[in-house]
């Protein structure tokens, strides 16, 4: 059984930018976060008042992000709207990827308004112009047209996530989703790399996807959407 370590999942926005993704670390005090255009996510090495005014210093007027934990004071100046229940998943290492039936193309910086276009169908604000440079990103074309998509986002030492699953609401129940999924993973196991992915708990026919394939739960995790208010 593969497990995902407490020491690195917990709060992972962190350890990726503190590791794989520094270079796309701003950062002030005990505070980080991914430029606006790459990805809505930041974190904090504690859950202080400290913590988040120096959060607060890296955000522009009234702009929101991303951040996980249980439990937050409520310090001035920024506002906590939302809260989102994920579970962190991981495909065990004994699972062996079934070979490809479908033309997988890679994309890169230039298909970006292509990527954000078909993610904002499933879910708007996620993705940006860049999140395509946090990893390696792969679609699926019909008659030309970007149809289904996914790649890697947050990547932690020897951990990269499996990130922007998406399939065109015309082309959905055609196995294209699972055919990335495991293109990603082929591609992880020839590097000697673990899948894993973030879902949200409410999203259960993605979840009964990840399941069918193999993908266990390790833990849940809390993303809290917050924001500049000044």
């Amino acid at each position: 059984m593969t497990d995902l370590p407490e020491s690195l999942f917990a709060n992972p926005v962190w350890s990726a930018l503190h590791t794989k993704h520094r270079h796309f670390a701003l950062t002030a005090g005990d505070a980080c976060r991914y430029p606006a255009d790459v990805a809505p996510f930041a974190a904090v090495a504690s859950p202080s008042a400290d913590a988040l005014l120096q959060l607060h210093s890296l955000l522009a007027p009234a702009e929101s992000v991303w951040i996980v934990g249980e439990s937050y004071p409520q310090p001035a100046k920024l506002a906590f709207e939302q809260t989102l229940l994920c579970l962190q998943m991981v495909l065990p290492a004994e699972l062996v990827p079934p070979a490809s039936t479908i033309e997988i193309l890679p994309l890169s910086n230039d298909h970006a308004p292509e990527m954000v276009a078909l993610t904002d169908l499933a879910f708007p604000g996620f993705f940006r112009s860049r999140t395509c440079e946090m990893g390696s990103y792969f679609g699926i074309r019909s008659n030309g047209q970007l149809i289904a998509m996914g790649g890697e986002r947050l990547t932690l030492e020897g951990y990269p996530e499996i990130s922007g699953i998406c399939t065109h609401p015309d082309h959905r129940g055609k196995g294209y989703a699972e055919s990335l999924i495991w293109h990603l993973v082929r591609n992880h196991r020839r590097e000697g790399l673990v899948s894993w992915l973030h879902v949200s708990a409410t999203n259960q026919r993605a979840i009964d996807l990840y399941r069918r394939m193999g993908f266990t739960e390790v833990r849940r995790v809390t993303l809290n959407l917050v924001s500049r208010e000044d």
